[in-house]
């Protein structure tokens, strides 16, 4: 293949992201025109990582991390968005990386942006950490969006195996709603710092949707 088909072909392949809509929120019936794309959610933590690391004044790479982020959803475009109430993180991983070789097959820089996905995965460092709490945060938020909205019914989950889940009924039985009990179970799963833990809380104390009608 030539450079410019390579190019082509990686893109087309990136594209179906677009259109693939998260599944966590598939799985819980939300009434949207519409929702969330596994692109969008990449776009989002991007966003994300770039505030936090403004506000909070990180001593990381950056430029590393949004390269993280926005390859590290790319096995996904053969093996679907699944979560962790669907497959374990370390089978997961073993599909999703001989998925990424697939992808990324047509590049010259294959094996460097192999390395991203695979130290995104490892969390061993302080870029792929800040990078994994972002991920994370991310689907908090725009959980509780979702729930300002008013677009999840939790009476509406009979096909939900999710919301069965021992955690999640723990939560929603304490009065959380839906947005503040997923912001509740992250930070649960997931040791977030201070700083994060500080945005988290910002969010699940106020609401954030009525930032959308600022100009």
């Amino acid at each position: 293949m030539d450079k410019a088909e390579n190019v082509i072909r990686y893109y087309v392949l990136c594209n179906k992201l677009k259109d693939m809509i998260r599944t966590g929120w598939l799985d819980w019936n939300v009434k949207r025109k519409r929702i969330e794309s596994v692109a969008e959610h990449i776009y989002g933590t991007q966003m994300l990582a770039i505030a936090i690391k403004s506000e909070y004044n990180y001593d990381i790479d950056i430029e590393k991390v949004i390269m993280m982020i926005a390859l590290h959803e790319l096995e996904e475009i053969l093996i679907g968005d699944l979560t962790i109430f669907q497959i374990t993180k370390e089978e997961k991983n073993k599909i999703g990386h001989k998925a990424v070789d697939n992808v990324l097959s047509c590049l010259s820089d294959k094996d460097k942006l192999k390395e991203y996905i695979i130290e995104f995965d490892e969390r061993k460092t302080k870029e792929a950490l800040f990078a994994h709490f972002c991920d994370k945060l991310e689907c908090e938020l725009q959980s509780k969006l979702y729930d300002e909205e008013h677009c999840v019914d939790l009476n509406d989950q009979e096909s939900n195996k999710t919301y069965y889940d021992e955690m999640v009924q723990k939560l929603l039985k304490e009065g959380l709603s839906f947005g503040e009990m997923w912001i509740t179970y992250w930070r649960e799963k997931h040791n977030y710092d201070d700083n994060f833990t500080e945005v988290s809380d910002y969010a699940l104390n106020n609401r954030i949707s009525d930032f959308k009608e600022e100009q």
